[in-house]
């Protein structure tokens, strides 16, 4: 049956372009894999006839060697706010980050901190405690409410002299805080530091403008909101002031001023091709062009828009749903504030998204006791909302009366 809302809404016929969108399985995961689009199958087929089979390692000449780099100028227009020369694809978001978090500690001479805040996403963190014990630097810890997220006035608090680099993210993989990002890279450069910002649950869904933001660095996954499937390649935003004076550490042949030439020495290319290190996955790249291309069309600020009424009718319904199970909403009620997730707490929530999981309702879980709710605007409908939060009810009922 038809939910009113998605009668009434103006981007509901794209759900029609995404695969298993017509099946009964209730997907409420797009924050972590991003449904793929039915193009992409043709797209995917034509690719290993016509230019893998057909053309071989001619790609290469034709049109493989700069693919990073238009898809990188694509993304930036339409999802990051950055002209073009400034991003680039490839590698994993873990060896992207190193590679900005090294260089810009090089950048910054005779500074010694890292701030990084204890809700941070894993990867992020470990990377900081690794680059930290294998630089002598020391981490300065911002602790936060892990139903938020770090504020411009925690930030103030902790930089300094000594600040290299501040690294936060821009939407919070737990709790969907949206952070200040502006003001934070206001404060973190005043102090003269940089700031780099993982985008991973942002990209695609909330509208950023790293450019007059003034941000010297970000990085971002694309098989969330950007549905480029598993193992995607990943994208990094280096200011353009910086391109020709920073340096990374994984010193690759595509990365070079003559990658062809193989000659003796490494020497930096210039602009954003210099982080680029080894062979691209050309082929990961496909499905992502297909999905910033429909972002495209649809708008970003229409995605944007839906998105805070999807998570808005989230947190109504299980206000009204839920609540009386024992469930709390661990995210922020202020839209402005919050991403394209929402994050439900309950003490049993590992046990309730296993049994979910068991009737084709997939959400996910982060500890400590949360189940978020990923939706992802373009292929989530509301009556799909409506039904996955009506079996979290159902399954909490189910517990309550096993006890």
């Amino acid at each position: 049956m038809t939910h009113p809302l998605d009668v009434t809404d103006p981007l509901a016929p794209y759900r029609d372009r995404f695969l298993g969108a017509e099946t009964p399985l209730v997907y409420l995961d797009g924050n972590s894999l991003g449904r793929p689009l039915r193009t992409t199958l043709g797209r995917l087929h034509d690719f290993v006839r016509d230019e893998w089979g057909g053309r071989l390692i001619r790609g290469w000449d034709e049109r493989w060697f700069d693919q990073p780099l238009v898809l990188g100028d694509t993304l930036g227009r339409v999802c990051l706010g950055a002209a073009p020369g400034q991003v680039a694809l490839g590698d994993s978001t873990t060896v992207l980050l190193y590679k900005l978090m090294r260089a810009a500690l090089r950048a910054r001479p005779g500074r010694t901190e890292i701030v990084v805040d204890r809700d941070n996403f894993p990867t992020d963190r470990y990377l900081a405690m690794g680059i930290a014990e294998e630089c002598g630097m020391t981490l300065r810890w911002v602790e936060v409410d892990t139903t938020a997220g770090v504020s411009p006035e925690q930030v103030a608090e902790v930089v300094g002299e000594r600040t290299a680099l501040v690294m936060l993210n821009h939407v919070s993989y737990r709790s969907s805080w949206l952070a200040d990002v502006p003001a934070v890279t206001r404060i973190a450069q005043d102090a003269g530091a940089l700031v780099l910002v993982d985008m991973c649950h942002s990209v695609g869904v909330v509208p950023s403008d790293l450019d007059a933001w003034e941000v010297d660095l970000a990085v971002g996954c694309t098989y969330k909101y950007l549905n480029g499937g598993p193992g995607s390649p990943a994208f990094a935003y280096v200011a353009a002031r910086h391109l020709d004076t920073f340096t990374q550490p994984i010193q690759g042949w595509m990365g070079n001023t003559d990658p062809f030439l193989m000659g003796p020495d490494y020497v930096p290319t210039k602009g954003i091709r210099r982080f680029i290190s080894g062979t691209p996955a050309i082929l990961g790249m496909l499905a992502i062009e297909d999905m910033v291309a429909l972002i495209d069309e649809a708008g970003l600020d229409r995605v944007r828009a839906k998105s805070v009424a999807m998570t808005t009718h989230a947190i109504e319904v299980a206000d009204g749903l839920l609540t009386s199970y024992g469930v709390s909403v661990a995210t922020t009620r202020d839209p402005a504030r919050r991403g394209s997730h929402v994050t439900l707490h309950h003490p049993r929530m590992q046990e309730v998204t296993a049994a979910l999981w068991q009737r084709d309702v997939i959400p996910d879980y982060r500890d400590p006791g949360g189940l978020r709710i990923g939706l992802s605007p373009l292929s989530t409908s509301y009556d799909e909302l409506e039904r996955g939060l009506e079996a979290v009810r159902e399954v909490l009922a189910g517990l309550d009366s096993s006890t």
